[in-house]
């Protein structure tokens, strides 16, 4: 008789204990909170190297599980920022206006290979002019 009561605890048991783990996993592993990693490492994955002039603005992260997600953030002189991206993906044409991003300058780059690290699917690379002299520029490599 014990045993037949003991089967629903057992299961309600069971099933709150796979509700704590998978919430557990998911926010260790799929990238809720985002880790922070080498800010180097963020821009090899993107084919890059962060620009000599360059200043980090916080950490840089990666976020997810199966499809990574390496974000980055630095200021530099506005000035060298046409020539970091011609040099780093030789896409001036593919340079433009960002639609509805508020960005002064976008470029996306599919599979870039500049870096013997690099793996990335995509990069992302968003200009934000701050003034004359200074642009804030958003870097973001995945694997998607």
């Amino acid at each position: 008789m014990a045993g037949i009561l003991a089967l629903p605890v057992l299961a309600i048991g069971g099933l709150i204990a796979l509700i704590v783990f998978y919430v557990l996993f998911q926010a260790d592993h799929d990238g809720y909170a985002g880790q922070n990693v080498p800010c180097a490492d963020v821009l090899h994955f993107g084919g890059a190297e962060l620009p000599e002039s360059a200043e980090n603005i916080g950490p840089c992260t990666e976020q997810g599980f199966q499809e990574l997600r390496y974000v980055a953030r630095f200021r530099m002189p506005r000035a060298e920022v046409t020539d970091w991206l011609v040099s780093t993906y030789d896409a001036v044409s593919q340079q433009g206006p960002c639609g509805s991003l508020e960005a002064d300058l976008c470029l996306t780059e599919e599979h870039p290979d500049g870096h013997p690290d690099a793996g990335a699917g995509t990069v992302t690379v968003q200009v934000k002019y701050k003034d004359s002299e200074t642009a804030r520029v958003s870097f973001l490599a995945s694997t998607e």
